[in-house]
């Protein structure tokens, strides 16, 4: 009997730490891994990077050729402050802006609705207008720079926005990149920021897909999270199975349509998480990337680039602790770490005071730094996708496959993503693993540094400092939303409205009207309830 052969009976003469190692997929993992335990053509099941299936990256130079985009999650108060906080990152080396909008926003209320008082500007910048977005973004080319929007119930409404904030600039559409969230369906799995029903939602994302082929080519017209699916409690399996079962839903939506699918597919993108257990990140991202070209392909796709699973990748919110504040650093550049080595096109690092506010400038800067570090010191951009053939990340990599598939079939089984949306089957899977990881960690299985383990007597002392947003900002932005109804032509807003809501009646394409309420200064309330008064809003079960 060989040594391999030996080892793999347990007959060793080593105690382990443990009688099972899991990854938070609960996947077991063996001690090693060899050849025996992966059976891969190579060009069929890996091929090269920039080449189909895209496991070792979808660009043929990868970071040789350019680096990621470095973003970071920024927004809070008025437009005004979020403002002065874009120009700070851009003075520092950030390469791409992204958007945090507070919560009224993301409901599509306006900042001075009753059920905005006390979060205006808290959790995110507060926008209800066009006059809002064009100062955000004062002083900032938007032909210039790409532009990443965290925004989904009221993603058409925010997109036509920008797209006339920038035509004010005097930008063309064809000239504006960027990226708009528009993920509708993780929302009522996740994170529940809906407005509509899933029906109308729909339509309304299919209206930026035709929309963005048509008149802004440089656009991601959504970007299909797994962010919110892993911070509401899921597993890395979970994640990636239901974003790619809500990618697939979407484009097959398109398709019954009409679309091309080589028309819109080069434009939609992904945003996935990147967690502590480094290892099944990695292979995350790389079976992600391999599943989705095969079924693209299988859908009709003929260009390579509608194959391609491009996405933007933030570390673990979940993740930060309030005690110990200062671990969070190294967990934040372990979880990019994963992320670069995964093939990321775009990240964003948490800053690790995160658990406590909004990041301060020094440490969202430091955030940043740490990014660049991995980026210009450590060398691993110098390979493409460097771990590419250890056998534990292949055979990593076929298992997250191979459970994706699994969960496939039952989401089929069950009618499709919206049939499960509604008989609560996501939301249940979610909960039930969110409940095992927690006991674990309550029961100390799972080892979390300073919250479970290795606390000192100085842990409920620590002091860091915290942003804290004035209550001012509500008021100031309160009259400034007054003012501008004041001041706008208001018959040229009633007209856009009514005009919205004839449409929204039919099965015409509302981004054009959208955007008539936008530069006619209609607000993000005002337009929201013209389109619940067609729509309707939601009204979720209780599924427990």
């Amino acid at each position: 009997m060989t040594k391999i052969e030996t080892f793999k009976k347990g007959e060793s003469e080593y105690v382990e730490r443990a009688e099972k190692f899991t990854t938070l997929s609960d996947i077991e993992v063996k001690p090693f891994y060899t050849p025996d335990d992966i059976q891969i053509n190579y060009h069929k099941d890996l091929g090269l990077p920039g080449e189909f299936p895209f496991v070792r990256g979808v660009y043929q130079t990868m970071y040789r050729g350019r680096l990621w985009t470095m973003r970071m999650f920024s927004g809070y108060g008025t437009a005004f402050d979020t403002n002065k906080r874009f120009k700070y990152l851009l003075e520092h080396g950030e390469t791409g802006l992204s958007v945090a909008f507070d919560f009224p926003t993301l409901y599509g209320y306006d900042s001075d609705h009753p059920l905005a008082h006390g979060e205006v500007g808290k959790c995110g910048v507060a926008i209800s207008s066009l006059a809002d977005m064009e100062v955000l973004f004062d002083g900032i080319p938007l032909n210039k720079v790409t532009t990443s929007m965290t925004i989904n119930g009221p993603a058409a409404i925010i997109w036509a926005f920008y797209i006339a904030a920038a035509e004010n600039q005097g930008a063309q559409r064809k000239e504006l990149g960027g990226t708009i969230q528009n993920d509708i369906l993780k929302e009522y799995i996740a994170q529940n920021s809906y407005i509509f029903p899933p029906e109308p939602s729909m339509r309304l994302i299919l209206d930026t897909f035709e929309f963005g082929t048509e008149e802004l080519p440089r656009w991601n017209t959504i970007s299909i999270s797994g962010y919110h699916i892993r911070e509401a409690g899921a597993t890395a399996v979970q994640e990636l199975a239901f974003t790619l079962a809500d990618g697939l839903t979407y484009v097959d939506a398109a398709l019954e349509r009409g679309m091309n699918i080589d028309a819109f597919a080069p434009r939609l993108s992904f945003f996935f998480n990147a967690h502590n257990y480094f290892f099944e990140e990695i292979a995350k991202y790389r079976a992600a990337r391999r599943i989705w070209a095969k079924e693209m392909k299988n859908r009709g796709a003929t260009n390579p680039r509608s194959m391609m699973l491009r996405f933007h990748t933030q570390t673990a919110g979940v993740s930060l602790t309030a005690q110990q504040p200062l671990n969070n650093v190294v967990r934040v550049a372990i979880q990019a770490l994963a992320a670069v080595l995964g093939g990321t096109q775009s990240l964003h690092t948490n800053s690790y005071d995160e658990a406590y506010a909004l990041p301060t400038e020094e440490a969202v800067k430091l955030a940043l730094r740490t990014q660049q570090i991995i980026a210009y010191e450590t060398g691993v951009t110098d390979s493409i996708d460097p771990l590419g053939g250890s056998y534990y990340v292949e055979w990593l990599t076929n298992k997250m496959e191979e459970e994706t598939y699994k969960y496939f079939d039952i989401i089929e089984k069950k009618g499709g993503v919206i049939e499960c949306i509604k008989k609560g089957f996501f939301q249940n899977e979610i909960a039930k693993a969110s409940y095992k990881y927690q006991k674990e960690v309550e029961q100390g299985k799972r080892k979390i540094v300073g919250v479970n383990c290795y606390r000192t007597d100085q842990d409920d002392e620590v002091c860091i400092p915290v942003l804290v947003v004035d209550p001012e900002v509500e008021r100031v932005q309160c009259e400034r939303l007054k003012k501008l109804r004041e001041t706008r032509n208001n018959d040229k807003v009633r007209d856009a409205l009514k005009e919205l809501e004839k449409q929204a009646r039919t099965e015409n394409n509302l981004m054009p009207y959208l955007l008539k309420c936008a530069h006619a200064y209609a607000t993000l309330g005002e337009i929201r309830e013209t389109l619940v008064s067609v729509f309707g809003e939601y009204q979720p079960k209780d599924w427990f």
